[in-house]
Parts: structure tokens; sequence; C-alpha cells
């Protein structure tokens, strides 16, 4: 029969029932069904030959002239499956721009796109989302998963999220492939168990006094951020986006609007004597009118290794930024009776019990204005509680 087909001139030969080879003068060959339907006539490609042989076109003729039996236009049918097409990639671009707008920092956007990119994109990217399965999750999991299992359940979460996504606006339906409890659970080890917690390298809080000393020392627009961000024990994307008029010099009180905080309410911030002078030196250094702690390009923010750069200089760099936060916590925890909540409320955490933050409705912040002064004492060299 392959013979006889291969050997068919230019022009329609037709099978029965409507369907034909269509052979082009350039020698392409394709099936077509002619199909009547609300009294027009009008073609529909079947599939290329040899791609498709003569009993699959014989099939999926069948198929759609049953369609049009039932009523359905196939032509449309087609037409609204392509424009209801999504490619994984396509998904995922959409995905991020939805979030955007719950993120507090650029830099999550960013994060997404580069591991989707590097781990996703290559087996998932141009696959329809309908057609993602298991299989395709785990190509894409395996490589990364032991080796870098932080990262590797990152991108599952994020392919999970994509997914949802493409559910959501109907591009595609079914179980989410990337979910894990019942799923990939079943096929993958848990992450805790091929992993080891990695935590922020923190100062031991009883060095604090003589690395303060030396951060004193050192110039520059990044050493006073870097001091003010462990003074207030915050992040240091919030110390470098903080804006003057964020800050009430006479109520000695540091207020950060709720769109750059990660939990997305407004955090207050008392601000200890030490805290206050690094601003007022601020002030005679810089003339910028919006940011507290501008770069040497007019305005723009400190780029978030401008305070790491400043730690790798004092030949710290078993340490990182963030890291003071911990070093905070760990005082508090263990030099002082300050109670657990009033450290993590300074921290701005999110209180995860329902029950206890229906309670704790205020930020307690008249409690925490003396703990940040007790932080900024035992810093600079005091003992003790005030």
């Amino acid at each position: 029969m392959a013979r006889m087909i291969n050997a068919l001139g230019p022009g329609k030969h037709t099978d029965g029932g409507g369907l034909f080879l269509l052979v082009k003068p350039t020698g392409s060959r394709s099936w077509v069904l002619r199909i009547q339907y609300d009294n027009r006539r009008r073609d529909i490609g079947v599939g290329p030959y040899p791609s498709i042989g003569l009993a699959k076109a014989r099939e999926r003729a069948a198929t759609l002239r049953a369609e049009v039996l039932d009523g359905i236009d196939p032509i449309a049918k087609r037409a609204s499956a392509r424009a209801q097409r999504m490619t994984f990639e396509q998904a995922a671009k959409a995905t991020i721009e939805a979030k955007r707008p719950e993120w507090s920092n650029e830099k999550h956007a960013a994060q997404w796109s580069s591991t989707l990119e590097t781990y996703a994109y290559p087996v998932l990217g141009p696959l329809d989302v309908r057609d993602i399965e298991p299989e395709h999750v785990l190509e894409v999991l395996r490589p990364i998963w032991a080796e870098k299992s932080e990262t590797a359940s990152r991108v599952r979460m994020r392919i999970e999220a994509v997914l949802d996504y493409a559910t959501a606006t109907k591009s595609r339906s079914g179980p989410n492939p990337a979910v894990w409890k019942g799923n990939l659970d079943a096929v993958l080890a848990r992450p805790s168990k091929v992993r080891a917690v990695v935590n922020h390298a923190a100062l031991p809080w009883r060095e604090m006094q003589l690395f303060m000393s030396q951060l004193v020392a050192r110039p520059g627009m990044g050493a006073m951020a870097l001091r003010f961000t462990i003074l207030t024990a915050t992040r240091s994307g919030e110390v470098r986006g903080a804006t003057w008029d964020e800050i009430d010099v006479g109520a000695a009180t540091w207020t950060v609007q709720a769109h750059r905080m990660k939990a997305r309410r407004e955090h207050r911030v008392p601000l200890a004597k030490q805290a206050l002078e690094i601003l007022h030196a601020v002030r005679e250094v810089s003339d910028a009118d919006d940011l507290v702690f501008p770069s040497g390009r007019s305005g723009r923010p400190l780029s978030d290794m401008t305070l790491t750069a400043v730690v790798k200089r004092m030949g710290r760099d078993d340490l990182t930024v963030h890291g003071f936060r911990s070093s905070f916590r760990d005082w508090a925890a263990e030099a002082t009776n300050y109670p657990g909540e009033l450290a993590e409320a300074a921290l701005a955490h999110t209180v995860r019990n329902a029950t206890e933050a229906a309670y704790r409705r205020g930020d307690l912040f008249e409690k925490r204005r003396r703990m940040m002064r007790d932080w900024a004492r035992h810093c600079f060299g005091k003992t003790g509680q005030t």
C-alpha cells in the first residue's frame, strides 16, 4: 500500500467517505477530510503522510465524522484549542507577572525566572501545559534532587505554581503533576532527608562588641548602612530602601511601609540613640532628599552586595548580613529576660499560630523600644537591661 501511495502523482486521490490524499507538485502528501457542516462543505486536515498512515487517517476521519453527527464543528473546535494552547514557558512568565505585586523585592521575580530558565525550561519550556505529566517533572528534578536539594525543592514548588496558574486559566485540567504529597513523594526522598538545613552564617552575640568597634572605624555609606541594619535587626533590603519620610527623628521611630516588608505589613522600628547618631552622620555627608542611604550614583539605592562587601573587606567571609538578625535573636534568648514574642516582633516575623496572632493585635512597640536600646548597648560594649 505504501508503494502505491508513494507512486501517486499531484492531485487529490480519494479513499472514500470524504477522505482523500492531497499530493502537491512539490511531492508533499497530506490527508484531508471533506465534511459538510451547517450546510457548508469544508475541508479539514487529518495529518501528513507518511507520519499518518492510511489506517490512522481513516481512524481520525471516523472521529471527525462522528463529531459532525453530534453537532460539533471540528474546525471551530480545533481553532479554540489552538487559542487556549499555552506552553510551560508562556505559563511561567504569566505566573511571574501575576505574582509580582505580592513580592516585596524584585529579586524574587529574578530568582523565579533564573531557576526556571536553568532547570525547568530545557525540559518543560516548549511543552503544552496540558501535556505535562509527572515523568516530565521528574526529568527536571531527578538530576538535582540530591546534589542541589534546596534548589530542587524550590524548582518543584515553582513548577507546581505555574501549573496551578495554567489550571486556573483553563489552559490545562486534571491533577497537578508537580504536587508533592500523594504524588512525587512516592518516588523522591523527602527534602529534609537529603539536605542539611543551612542557616545564614551569624556572628556569635558575644563577639558583637569587637565586630562593631571594627565596623565603626570603617568609612563609607555601606558601613553606616550595615551598622544601622545591625542596630535595628532589620533586613538589608529594608535599610537600603529606607527613605527620610519613613523616619521620625523626634519620635525616634522608623516606619517601614507595608509594600517594602516581606510580610506585607507596616513595621515600626524603635531607634536607639546609636541608630539616631548614624542618621545624623548620614545627613552630614549626603544631601539626598529621599533615600537615607544612597549610593554614589544619584538617586540610586545601595546594591544588595554593598553591605556584603563591607563584611568581606573586614575579613569575615564566614558571615552574612542576614545572619546579624540571628545574632540579635540569640542575644535576646540567651542574655536577656525578654520574652521570645518580643524578639519575634522586632524581627517582623509572622505569627504562625492563629490563636496567638488573634490575641497579639499590637506590635509591642514600647516594650521593643527598651529591648532595642539594650541591644545597642550590648553592641557597643555595655551589658545589662535598662
